[in-house]
């Protein structure tokens, strides 16, 4: 089961890019918080892991190539910091929160000139093998040429919880079809 609120609203309408060009006529720079939960089939500390951005590459696919700057060997950990090139831009993200007592997670990443978004992410135990996952996807566009890449970016969070749901399930059932009896 899973639900998706989203709000947006405009920011700062004059806010400059962050290169400190002005825009040619004002444009207000949105802000749009998308959220949604859906289940896992299984539970926390199988589930938890799959989360961080290492963690991710075993669901997400092959477009998910995290390039870590810190730590070296690459971990999930509190304080990660690694870059993702999507198309032609290169997204930096840090690892703000990583706390597996607490269930929660929380990374912020920033696309120059574009856009900054906060992924926060917690973590129910709903049985032994079943974990609840609540997502915010916080994307706030630095300049009048972010809007149309926060717009876009808003859109796919919507459709989110489907296909995560589907892709952690195939690669669970692959993991469990792929253990020796």
């Amino acid at each position: 089961m899973s639900s998706i609120r989203t709000v947006a609203s405009p920011t700062q309408p004059n806010a400059p890019p962050v290169s400190g060009a002005h825009p040619a006529a004002p444009e207000p720079c949105l802000h749009i918080r998308t959220a949604f939960n859906f289940e896992v089939h299984a539970s926390y500390e199988e589930t938890a892991p799959l989360f961080g951005p290492e963690g991710e590459r075993a669901w997400v696919g092959p477009h998910w190539d995290p390039v870590f700057i810190y730590p070296e060997p690459a971990q999930d950990i509190e304080g990660a910091v690694f870059t993702v090139r999507r198309g032609p831009n290169l997204e930096v993200w840090v690892n703000t929160l990583f706390s597996l007592d607490k269930r929660h997670f929380q990374y912020v990443y920033f696309v120059a000139d574009l856009s900054v978004a906060v992924v926060d992410l917690r973590f129910e135990p709903a049985g032994t093998d079943l974990t609840k996952v609540d997502v915010v996807f916080t994307r706030t566009a630095v300049s009048p040429r972010g809007n149309e890449s926060v717009t876009a970016m808003s859109e796919m969070d919507r459709t989110a919880p489907g296909r995560w749901h589907q892709a952690i399930d195939e690669y669970l059932a692959s993991r469990k079809t792929s253990e020796p009896d």
